[in-house]
């Protein structure tokens, strides 16, 4: 009988260990108490971003209990001042999924080279699954020359005059990714001159 209830007590004090080694797990695993992910922001009082969806897309899923939907959406951020980046976000509501997509999109926000605050520098081609774009700087006054997803990258990245045409796919995500690429390749005459070792003067 001593036996036996020696090995109850080893027994429980073994699992009352193991619980609270659990509670210690979940306590260092718990979501911050105001329910905010940290990530990285750009929305100071400088750089206040704004946000537009590009698509929402649903998926149907048939099982024995029924059908279950899920949501996606695409979503884009910018300042309208040379910052501008894109996120994709899946929830079962479109709020959550579009909650979702504008805080990856705070993640991938990236600096854009304009000329005069108002133009790109060059011309560029960007390619993104099937959809091609291209975006070509523009005089003043002409404003933005691009429809559809295209448009509302450009917007938010603050180019006020461009001409953008699709030569692709007009898939809604990839062309807007696609402009967002053709973006990312336009370099300013400093930045080349400063890769380069020479002055401006000098190219």
């Amino acid at each position: 009988m001593e036996n036996t209830e020696v090995k109850n007590e080893v027994i429980e004090e073994t699992v009352t260990e193991v619980k609270a080694e659990k509670a210690d797990k979940k306590e260092s695993k718990a979501p911050r108490k105001d329910g905010k992910r940290e990530f990285k922001k750009f929305n100071d009082k400088k750089n206040l971003l704004e946000d537009k969806v590009v698509s929402i897309g649903r998926v149907t899923k048939v099982t024995k209990g029924g059908r279950h939907f899920r949501f996606s959406a695409t979503v884009v951020v910018g300042n309208r001042k040379g910052l501008v980046g894109i996120g994709n976000g899946k929830a079962n509501e479109v709020p959550e999924a579009i909650k979702k997509a504008i805080q990856v999109a705070n993640k991938n926000v990236v600096k854009v080279a304009l000329i005069d605050n108002r133009t790109i520098p060059h011309e560029a081609i960007a390619q993104v699954g099937r959809a091609r774009v291209l975006i070509k700087p523009a005089p003043e006054g002409t404003g933005i020359k691009a429809g559809g997803s295209a448009r509302v990258i450009l917007e938010l990245a603050g180019v006020k005059d461009v001409i953008s045409k699709s030569l692709g796919s007009n898939t809604k995500v990839n062309v807007a990714k696609a402009t967002l690429e053709a973006l990312v390749m336009q370099k300013t005459p400093e930045h080349i001159a400063e890769l380069r070792g020479k002055k401006v003067e000098e190219l």
